[in-house]
Parts: C-alpha cells; sequence; structure tokens
C-alpha cells in the first residue's frame, strides 16, 4: 500500500472519529491510490486501522514530497512554526517525535491528529513501531538520494518505503508470517515501482529519478530523454522491461492472496489487481509515461481483481 495514482475508490471513515477537515483531507487522498486501501466490505474496526496506518503513511510522504496544505498547519500541529512546514528534515524530526509519543512516549500524547488517531490503534494490534520508522527513514533518504545506481539500490529504498506499509496491514489483520511477510513484500515493492513507472514525470519535476541508472544505460537512455513530451523508442524500452520485471514481482506475491480468507482475500486481491491494472494501463499507452501517468479505468480494476481471486492457489 503506498501512495500513488489510479482508480477512484470511496474513501473510509476517519479512524477514532473525525479527526477534524485538516486530517480529512489527507485522509481523503486514500481516493486516488491505484488500489482500495480501506473498502466498506471490510470489518468496521479493519477499515478504521487501514486508514490510520495510511493517514500516518500519506503525511509522511507529504511532508517528503513537500505536498503539505499551505498554510503551514501540519507544522503547527507538530510543534513547529508554521515558516518550518518547507524545512522537510525539521518536519520528518518533529514527526518522528510524535511517533514515540504514539509508542508510549513520557512527554504526553501525539499531537498531530492523525496519530492520535493512530495510537490506539498501534496500542490494540501491538504494531511494531520499526515500520512506521522506516517510512520516515525512506524519506529521509528522499531528501539525500535523487538517484539510484541499481536495481539493488532501487529494492533497498522499496524496503523502506513500501515493504514496511504491506507488514503492518499483516500485523493489523493478524495474519503476520514469515511466509506471507515474502508474499506481501514482493507485492508492495512491485506497486511502489508501479507507482514510480507512472510518476516519471511528476519525480523529474522533483528532480528524482526512480529508474536504475544500469538500466538506462542499458537502453541509452539519458536524463535529457525523461524531460520530453513524448517518448521515443529508447524510453518506452526501458519502461517495458521495468514493467515485465514488475509483473514479476506481483507474480511472485499473488500465492499471498491465496493464504487467506474471506474478505482479507478480497482485500489482498484489491491491492495485487490495482497493481497489475495499473501496469496494463502503462502498457496501453505504449509505455509512453512522459504526458502523465497512465491511469486504469474502474473496470480493468475489477477485471484484474477478478482475475487474481480466480487464479491465486488456494492453501490452507
Amino acid at each position: 500500500m503506498t501512495p500513488g495514482h489510479g482508480v477512484r475508490h470511496p474513501s473510509a471513515p476517519a479512524p477514532g472519529g473525525a479527526p477534524g477537515a485538516h486530517a480529512g483531507a489527507t485522509l481523503a487522498k486514500a481516493a486516488s491510490e491505484n488500489f482500495p486501501v480501506a473498502p466498506a466490505f471490510l470489518p468496521r474496526a479493519w477499515r478504521q486501522g487501514l486508514m490510520a496506518v495510511y493517514g500516518y503513511a500519506r503525511l509522511v510522504d507529504d511532508i517528503g514530497d513537500g505536498d503539505l496544505a499551505p498554510g503551514g498547519r501540519d507544522a503547527v500541529l507538530l510543534g513547529l512554526d508554521p515558516a518550518a512546514a518547507d524545512d522537510r528534515p525539521a518536519m520528518l524530526d518533529a514527526l518522528e517525535a510524535d511517533l514515540l509519543r504514539v509508542f508510549g512516549g513520557t512527554d504526553g500524547p501525539p499531537r498531530h491528529p492523525l496519530l492520535l488517531a493512530l495510537q490506539p490503534v498501534a496500542r490494540e494490534h501491538r504494531l511494531s513501531p520499526e515500520h512506521f520508522l522506516g517510512l520516515i527513514e525512506a524519506n529521509r533518504q528522499d531528501q539525500r538520494v535523487a538517484r539510484y545506481a541499481t536495481y539493488g539500490e532501487l529494492l533497498a529504498y522499496c524496503e523502506l518505503s513500501a515493504n514496511t506499509v504491506g507488514r503492518l496491514v499483516l500485523e493489523l489483520t493478524g495474519t503476520s508470517t514469515p511466509e506471507r511477510i515474502r508474499r506481501s513484500d514482493a507485492v508492495c515493492t512491485a506497486l511502489q515501482i508501479a507507482e514510480h513507472l507512472q510518476d516519471v514525470t511528476e519525480d523529474l519535476a522533483r528532480d528524482r529519478i526512480y529508474l536504475p541508472a544500469e538500466d538506462m544505460r542499458r537502453f541509452r537512455v539519458a536524463e535529457a530523454d525523461l524531460g520530453a513530451r513524448s517518448a521515443g523508442a529508447s524510453v518506452r524500452s526501458l519502461i517495458a522491461f521495468e514493467t515485465e520485471r514488475t509483473y514479476g514481482l506481483l507474480n511472485e506475491g499473488t500465492p499471498l492472496v491465496g493464504s487467506v480468507h474471506g474478505r482479507l482475500r478480497l482485500l489482498l486481491a484489491g491491492f495485487v489487481g490495482g497493481g497489475r491494472a495499473a501496469l496494463r494501463a502503462i502498457s496501453a499507452a505504449g509505455f509512453d509515461v512522459l504526458p502523465g501517468p497512465p491511469k486504469p479505468t474502474r473496470g480493468l480494476l475489477l477485471r484484474e481483481v477478478a482475475a487474481v481471486l480466480r487464479t491465486a492457489p488456494r492453501k490452507g
């Protein structure tokens, strides 16, 4: 579960009651993800828990990307001056301090409403603080690292930025096992990379490139080629290669869906199907992602989810 672009879905109720209009605007971004974050068919407690985790993950990413709402309200909520909202390292430090309050800090309850809503969820489900800290570290890395030399380096980044969220979903639903974690990691890394493939132009505007430099050299793609209005043959070949490799990751993780039952099976099929739909949208665009992120239709998403449910091998 990683923030990104895609099909719109109804968002779930805010966790722990109304978090306020400002925090509610952050939660509303769940509607633009490639997969359903907390669909209505889930038990209410799961929906609230998933939205609490999503709200935190979205807040961390918005800080790291400089996408916070104007006015400095988030800085004030975290105990900083409004002008500090543009100081991403300071904001991430303040968020980490507030996260420690979620897990029993000695200086009172969390200050940000999204973290205040997260606290009872984290306590009830005994969620691991290191996963939440991993998301902060991934966004700190975004402030230091703008290019990835190898695919292995990109996978290590996804370990922090994406896989941590999948592990939290397993903890939240009480289904975490070593095998499921392995499969979940594959799915979450694939979802993250699919988002990077959709967002090449948006990332370049932030002076970030998540296409491994070793692959760009292989396909003779220069950074300047990524700034064109439309992709040339070399860029399309590169995106096609990355898309196919990401399909492989999704296929590796798909047995996760068959390892669980009931409504959780539907949720995980939504994650995998959302990733497949995003990749199919990239393929349908002729691998030209430069005009803007190719977005799957709702119909395509539903067909992909149905295909996952039909083909995911059942265990247990």
